[in-house]
């Protein structure tokens, strides 16, 4: 037997890499694949594992999940141009988060969901629901977050041809980096207001 004792200082818990790593379970695996295919841009491959993914989440009654699963196979709609699909996919998702309060997850979700409904020509649609998102950023008081809604709602508005409510989304949107002193930015949407209003 050694003389020499170990300083209990350095006694301590096994070490990361000869811990046991946390068993993943399938459906685990089939969703972080099927994000992996997805940045690939693999939609097909995507949607196959996100739908294994959700099946097996909803098996296991894991409604983190289902939520996870469903907004990603809305995700690959999207990407696919499968509107209507990709809304019934976020919507499913809402449902859940909702029931959490979750009002970051929400504005995510939002944020897609407005993108379906403009692909699917329902500007009024997406318009109210980026309007939410814009009330959820002034809550929080988020400048930048409300400066990008504010101009996405000014080019949804264009889309439309709603000219007068795009120059005022974008008036709006110059006062606000005039109030950051941000002069260029606010002269450039200033310029797109008058071009707009036609001034």
């Amino acid at each position: 037997m050694s003389d020499q004792i170990q300083p209990i200082n350095t006694i301590g818990s096994m070490a990361e890499d000869e811990k046991p790593e946390k068993e993943q379970t399938i459906s685990q695996i089939d969703y972080d694949k099927g994000k992996e295919l997805l940045e690939k841009e693999q939609y097909s491959e995507a949607a196959i594992n996100f739908h294994n993914a959700l099946k097996g989440f909803e098996e296991a009654g894991d409604r983190y999940g289902v939520a996870n699963a469903s907004d990603r196979l809305g995700d690959v709609c999207l990407a696919k141009k499968e509107y209507k699909m990709a809304i019934d996919n976020y919507l499913r998702a809402l449902e859940i988060i909702r029931k959490d309060e979750d009002s970051w997850s929400e504005l995510s979700l939002n944020k897609k969901m407005a993108k379906a409904h403009e692909g699917l020509g329902e500007l009024s649609k997406a318009l109210e629901l980026m309007f939410d998102v814009s009330e959820h950023y002034s809550l929080t008081r988020n400048p930048k977050g409300t400066v990008e809604t504010l101009e996405e709602i000014g080019r949804l508005f264009e889309v439309a041809g709603e000219k007068e409510k795009a120059a005022d989304a974008y008036r709006t949107v110059a006062s606000v980096h005039r109030n950051f002193k941000h002069k260029n930015m606010a002269a450039d949407f200033e310029k797109k207001a008058d071009a707009l209003s036609g001034s």
